[in-house]
């Protein structure tokens, strides 16, 4: 993956506050960051989408500089190139399983925000190729025509998986993605990504705090404790 990272940034509501400084560097395409809730994980994979601004440090994704305090570089979201997964899938629910992929591809939509429907296409037939490729990819044809709440945990990550990645990102960022699921799916789910990603070969980065996530996908395991990476585990390069 190529990513270069040193970073610190602290959050205060009243008078708790928490502090994220964080350095890490690997060229693994699998990389895995492990540790409780609150270790600032997601903090951390915020701060590399673009979603939050480190108050200082720099961030580099293969070989492009994504944000220098230094030299007051900050890219926006949509110009990092970054496909994010939340861990709820964060679809929109009032829209189908076709307009909600094809949204990945808005240049008028960050990846993070709320639709603007006075602009939105919900099919542009410029881009019917590229989002039948992704329904099929994710066995999702049978239910393109559905809504969010029609759909099954599996599904529902599916189609949050093709939205990702129907832009062709850089990098997959993947904050808990079983988290949601129970466990014979997550079983499922694992599989079924673990294969995905090998057969793309997408550079990748999850955040987790189950063990047989960093067993599965860790090229390259990083463990968070409170702010800091403390630990290393396999290759990162």
């Amino acid at each position: 993956m190529q990513i270069q990272l040193d970073i610190a940034k602290t959050l205060r509501a009243g008078p708790r506050e928490f502090t994220l400084k964080a350095r890490l560097r690997s060229d693994s395409r699998r990389i895995v960051i492990y540790g409780a809730s609150g270790a600032g994980k997601s903090m951390l994979l915020k701060a590399i989408a673009g979603l939050i601004t480190p108050d200082a440090g720099s961030i580099e994704l293969g070989g492009r500089r994504l944000f220098d305090s230094a030299a007051r570089i900050n890219l926006p979201v949509q110009r990092r190139r970054v496909g994010y997964l939340f861990q709820d899938y964060a679809l929109f629910p009032h829209l189908n399983v076709r307009q909600n992929i094809v949204f990945g591809l808005s240049r008028g939509w960050s990846g993070w925000g709320w639709p603007n429907l006075d602009w939105f296409n919900p099919a542009p037939r410029v881009d019917g190729e590229r989002l039948e490729y992704w329904l099929e990819a994710f066995q999702l044809q049978a239910v393109a025509q559905q809504l969010p709440s029609q759909l099954s945990g599996g599904q529902r990550q599916r189609v949050a998986l093709a939205r990702a990645l129907i832009a062709d990102p850089a990098a997959l960022l993947l904050d808990e993605p079983f988290a949601a699921l129970d466990p014979v799916l997550r079983v499922r789910m694992r599989e079924e990504l673990d294969a995905l990603q090998r057969r793309l070969n997408i550079p990748m980065l999850m955040i987790t705090h189950d063990p047989e996530d960093a067993r599965v996908f860790g090229g390259h395991v990083l463990t968070m404790a409170d702010g800091a990476v403390i630990e290393e585990n396999g290759n990162g390069g």
